[in-house]
């Protein structure tokens, strides 16, 4: 497996479980995690997930 796509699966299931955290503490009524907001939560694991598809795509590119 290349490195890039190791990258990109990892960074994608780590942003998506960031994302999931922000979300259900959300739903139940928890706006901070530590010292992070929920919403920072929800970004990061967006940021998280968009990575891992830039890195998944420059992957097709190279082939």
């Amino acid at each position: 497996m290349n490195v890039l796509t190791k990258l990109g699966w990892i960074a994608g299931v780590i942003g998506a479980l960031l994302c999931v955290v922000g979300i259900v503490s959300r739903l139940v009524g928890v706006f901070w995690i530590g010292v992070f907001q929920a919403g920072t939560l929800m970004q990061a694991g967006t940021t998280a997930m968009v990575f891992g598809c830039f890195c998944l795509l420059a992957v097709l590119v190279q082939k």
